[in-house]
């Protein structure tokens, strides 16, 4: 029998193949180019911090999406908390997009920031319900559901625009 040497990835790799990833994946999630840096560099640094057991799961960039679209979650949560307590809008502010998918990112802008990251999730990353739906910590039938709702806004907003 063969023994088979298991090589660990370094942080370092990991970080370098995930990085832009994870950075696009936030920015069209959150419509906010600042918040989505901020996720991606506290989502990094909290799996940094376990990368001794990260590493040897057999998804360490799932484990990374996860951890980024929790502190979303955890971030709108409180906004929303914030909104009601104070009857304004809690400091959101809508940076300028400065890359190609200009387009993309207002159309996804219309969108609730639930409906974003299921859309988001499984349209454009290819996740299922059920792996889109841990990400998030709702169902896999919430996540059909919140797609609907945004493919139903999408197309509504598109005749708008076309009469």
């Amino acid at each position: 029998m063969v023994a088979v040497a298991f090589q660990k990835t370094s942080f370092e790799d990991f970080f370098e193949r995930e990085c832009d990833g994870l950075f696009g994946l936030l920015v069209l999630v959150t419509g906010d180019r600042q918040e989505a840096e901020d996720l991606a560099q506290d989502a990094f640094v909290a799996v940094w911090e376990r990368w001794d057991r990260v590493s040897t799961v057999d998804n360490p960039g799932g484990y990374l999406h996860r951890t980024a679209m929790n502190a979303f979650r955890k971030r709108y949560r409180r906004a929303q908390i914030l909104r009601r307590v104070t009857g304004s809008v809690a400091g959101r502010t809508t940076a300028p997009a400065v890359d190609t998918s200009l387009e993309l990112d207002e159309t996804l802008r219309a969108l609730t920031p639930r409906q974003r990251a299921a859309l988001v999730l499984t349209e454009l990353l290819g996740y299922n319900a059920s792996e889109a739906a841990s990400m998030l910590g709702v169902t896999a039938s919430t996540i059909g559901v919140l797609k609907h709702q945004a493919k139903t806004s999408l197309k509504r907003d598109s005749e708008t625009a076309d009469e």
